[in-house]
C-alpha cells in the first residue's frame, strides 16, 4: 500500500472533518488508525478493542488514587493508561469504519466504555480525598466524607448527561452532513418498535441493553424539543429526500457548536482532571464539571434549540 492510499484510508476512517478536534486530528485519530491497521491485520474485531479500552482506562483511574509519596509515580502511570485507553477508544470506531463491521451493540459499548473509566477515576478521586487529602484544603473532606461523595455524584450524574448531549448533537449534525446512513442518530419510536419485536426468551442480554439505549435516546429526547419538532416537520415535508440545499443551510448554523460538543466529551476534561491531580488538588476537577462544564452544556441546549425553532419556522 502506498502513500496515497494509506491517506485516503485514513480519511475514510474519520467520521467528519465538521466534528473533529484539534487534539484528536493531531494524535488521536493518526495513533488510532495505526492501531486500527494493525488490528485489522490481527482479525481483531472493534468490540474487542473497545473491551480493551475499558481494562486499560479502569487500571488508570484506579493509580489515580494515590496521592503522597512514594507511590505518587504512578499517577503518571495511569494518565498514560488513560490517555493508551482513549487510543484505543478511536480505533475501535476507525476499524469499524474501515472494516465495515457496524453494529448497535458495538456503538452501545463504545458509549459506555468511558463510563467504566470515569467511574473508576471519580472513586479514585473520592477515596484519594479522604485519605491523602490535597494541598487546598488539606485533610477537610477526610473529616466531611459524605461531602465529597455528594459532589462526586452530582459531577457524575453532570457527566452523563453532558455526554450524552454532545453525541446527540454530533449525529444530528452527521445527519445532515452525510444523511441517514453516515449518523448513529436513533429515535425512541424506532427504537420501542425493535424492542417489542425480539422475544426475552434466549435474548435476555440483548433485551436487557436495548431497554436501556431505549431509555438513554429517550432521555436525550426529552432535552431537545425543538430538534424533535423539526425531525416530524422534516419527515412531513419531505420524506428522507431532504433538499440539499436545506441541509448545507442547517450544517452552517450548526457547526460552530462542534466545538463544545467536542469539548464536552473527553479532551478537555480529561485535561482538566490530570492538572487537577497533578497540583494534588482532584476535587477542582468535579468543580469544572459542575460549573465550567455544565454552563457549556446548558448555551449549547439553548443554541442548537434556537436553531432547530428557526429551521422549522423555513420550514413552514
Amino acid at each position: 500500500m502506498n502513500f496515497k492510499e494509506l491517506k485516503q484510508q485514513y480519511k475514510a476512517s474519520l467520521k467528519s472533518m465538521d466534528t473533529e478536534e484539534h487534539i484528536d486530528l493531531a494524535f488521536y485519530r493518526p495513533m488510532g488508525f495505526a492501531w486500527a491497521i494493525l488490528f485489522a491485520k490481527l482479525g481483531v474485531t472493534p468490540n474487542w478493542v473497545t473491551i480493551a479500552s475499558i481494562f486499560l482506562g479502569v487500571g488508570g483511574g484506579i493509580l489515580l488514587y494515590f496521592g503522597a509519596d512514594p507511590y505518587i509515580w504512578l499517577n503518571y502511570v495511569g494518565i498514560l493508561l488513560i490517555i493508551w485507553a482513549n487510543t484505543y477508544d478511536s480505533a475501535d470506531g476507525q476499524l469499524a469504519r474501515l472494516t465495515k463491521q457496524y453494529s448497535r451493540i458495538g456503538r452501545i459499548l463504545d458509549g459506555v466504555s468511558g463510563d467504566f473509566w470515569f467511574v473508576a477515576i471519580y472513586i479514585a478521586i473520592v477515596m484519594r480525598e479522604i485519605h491523602f487529602g490535597d494541598n487546598l484544603l488539606g485533610d477537610y473532606f477526610g473529616s466531611h466524607k459524605w461531602l465529597i461523595w455528594v459532589i462526586a455524584v452530582a459531577a457524575g450524574v453532570c457527566h452523563a448527561k453532558q455526554a450524552a448531549m454532545a453525541d446527540y448533537y454530533r449525529q444530528f449534525h452527521l445527519f445532515f452532513l452525510k444523511g441517514e446512513e453516515g449518523s448513529e442518530l436513533d429515535s425512541t419510536d424506532q427504537l420501542t418498535l425493535e424492542y417489542n419485536a425480539v422475544p426475552w426468551k434466549g435474548n435476555f442480554w440483548k433485551k436487557i441493553t436495548m431497554f436501556f439505549y431505549r431509555n438513554y435516546t429517550s432521555n436525550q429526547e426529552v432535552m431537545t424539543r425543538n430538534m424533535q419538532a423539526l425531525r416530524q416537520a422534516l419527515k412531513n415535508r419531505y420524506g428522507k429526500a431532504i433538499p440539499q440545499e436545506f441541509r448545507q443551510s442547517f450544517r452552517l448554523k450548526s457547526l460552530p457548536l462542534m466545538k463544545y460538543t467536542n469539548m464536552l466529551s473527553f479532551n478537555t476534561r480529561i485535561i482538566a482532571m490530570f492538572l487537577s491531580v497533578i497540583f494534588k488538588m482532584p476535587w477542582l476537577y468535579f468543580a469544572f464539571e459542575l460549573v465550567v462544564l455544565n454552563a457549556m452544556m446548558v448555551y449549547m441546549v439553548l443554541r442548537h434549540e434556537h436553531i432547530c425553532k428557526k429551521s422549522i419556522n423555513e420550514i413552514s
